[in-house]
């Protein structure tokens, strides 16, 4: 039998020897490195209202500090950071726009940065035609302020984006921009907001405290990232979701530490104390929440830590 075995193998020696190694493989046919990718929509629903999160990009970039923490050392900062598996001098910050459609009406929270922006962003048109939608569709666009990467999209290069909306944003907060910001330093983000939402104004509502934008949603002042700036209780089926705008920009180092100082805050006192009670409300009533620059799909949960909050990603919750 040995013998057998052994003519086996030196009848097909020149078989096995022809059969081409994996290393011999010709580099053409090895797959094709695609890049890293990241899904751009995500869709839940909120009792009759139906909930999507839309990524209009990722910058990386140096930091988190001193943009976050700009009252802190490097290396509190990075305690922090390396105690939550958080590189020290890198992050990515994610712009995430809103669209809600309430069966009446199709609800666009926020315009990213639009056409002509840096690579990597300005993808929420793409990212509604994704969803199913197109601009047309968008019957109200809410400003939770006018900070560039929100307004950004408001126009194109034939006009308004969203040609069939009416516009809703804080009264106090147009206010601010198009009366007190051009003679101050803020006056080169007023020029954005001249040439974008200015514009749009015959067509705009201006809410203060609890106005409404339509029934269901309604707005409450968060003031402090800017003078004006609102986050917006969605309510639907008994179901509720807070969106949060920039009330905490970084999921680790504005929950965990709200006091501490954002450098694109503009009363960072009024800031930090908004923080306090927005994610305070948002802790006790366990509802979700939206943060505009929290990781995609930026929607989660926080509970009270310490002298702030831990930041919990929602997985299936809402998918019941």
């Amino acid at each position: 039998m040995v013998g057998a075995l052994s003519s086996i193998t030196l009848a097909s020696g020149g078989l096995m020897a022809s059969a081409p190694s994996a290393s011999a493989q010709s580099a053409a046919d090895a797959p094709e490195m695609l890049g890293p990718r990241k899904p751009g929509i995500y869709r839940f629903t909120l009792g009759s209202f139906e909930v999507t999160p839309l990524l209009d990009g990722q910058r990386p970039g140096d930091g988190p500090h001193p943009i976050f923490g700009a009252n802190q050392s490097q290396e509190a900062v990075g305690e922090l950071l390396r105690a939550n598996f958080l590189p020290e001098t890198r992050f990515v910050n994610s712009f995430t726009p809103v669209l809600v459609n309430t069966g009446g009406d199709l609800v666009l929270f926020d315009t990213g940065f639009g056409a002509g922006a840096p690579e990597g962003l300005g993808q929420l048109a793409d990212r509604i035609a994704e969803a199913g939608y197109s601009a047309d569709q968008v019957t109200v666009v809410v400003l939770t302020h006018l900070h560039g990467d929100h307004i950004g999209g408001l126009m194109g290069p034939n006009g308004p984006t969203f040609a069939n909306a009416r516009y809703v944003t804080g009264a106090r907060e147009y206010d601010f921009w198009t009366k007190t910001a051009p003679g101050t330093q803020a006056a080169e983000s007023a020029k954005a907001v001249e040439a974008k939402v200015v514009p749009l104004a015959e067509k705009m509502t201006f809410l203060e405290d609890g106005g409404s934008v339509v029934s269901g949603i309604t707005a409450e002042a968060a003031f402090g990232h800017t003078p004006g700036h609102m986050v917006y209780q969605l309510e639907s089926g008994g179901r509720r979701l807070m969106l949060t705008a920039d009330t905490a920009n970084h999921y680790v180092v504005s929950l965990q530490r709200p006091d501490w100082e954002v450098r694109f805050d503009a009363d960072k006192a009024a800031a930090a104390a908004t923080r306090k009670a927005v994610f305070g409300q948002i802790a006790a009533d366990r509802i979700p929440f939206i943060g505009y620059h929290m990781p995609f799909p930026a929607v989660g949960y926080v509970e009270p830590m310490g002298e702030g909050f831990r930041y919990v990603p929602a997985t299936y919750q809402l998918d019941l």
